[in-house]
């Protein structure tokens, strides 16, 4: 399984970026999971209260996994370690794992920038593959000026997922 970190502050691009990966690796018949790092502060929104799953959790359940219909849905009412995640998310054994955030972790990466002021922390990175977002300085990596440059971020995309370069896990 190749994975691929996208990192970037509030509003960089990332989910919208991941999205049109996502279609382009089902397009060549390809499995995709997709690891997120919920980085709006406390919990992920949960079930309606209603539900049978938010139920069990409101009354002591340490976990809960409801299946039905051809989908599974987990919730772990604790916070695992990256490690643990990535073999959560490998469990479907996926081509590709895309990363939303957890950038101080180790990987591969590409990097949003929406300014000087991004690129002065998100410089300290390592694992650069692709800067996308004019820093105003020289990087190491294949740097896209611009986001909306669809056609050749999905051209580095295709080469990366092509090229068999990713970093291997799990």
């Amino acid at each position: 399984m190749k994975t691929l970190h996208v990192v970037g502050y509030k509003n960089s691009g990332k989910t919208t970026l991941i999205t049109r990966w996502i279609r382009l690796l089902k397009e060549k018949g390809l499995k995709v999971a997709v690891l997120k790092h919920h980085g709006h502060g406390g919990k992920p929104d949960m079930s309606d209260s209603g539900t049978d799953t938010m139920q069990f959790l409101d009354n002591g359940a340490d976990a809960t996994v409801v299946a039905g219909g051809g989908a599974v849905q987990f919730i772990w009412n604790e916070e695992p370690d990256f490690m643990q995640l990535k073999e959560m998310a490998a469990t479907g054994n996926p081509d590709i794992l895309l990363i939303e955030g957890y950038k101080e972790e180790q990987g591969h990466k590409v990097i949003l920038v929406r300014d000087k002021e991004d690129w002065q922390t998100l410089s300290l990175l390592q694992g650069r593959q692709l800067v996308i977002g004019s820093t105003g300085y020289e990087v190491e990596c294949h740097r896209i000026n611009h986001r909306e440059d669809h056609d050749e971020i999905d051209k580095w995309f295709n080469e990366w997922v092509e090229e068999g370069n990713g970093d291997e896990t799990v």
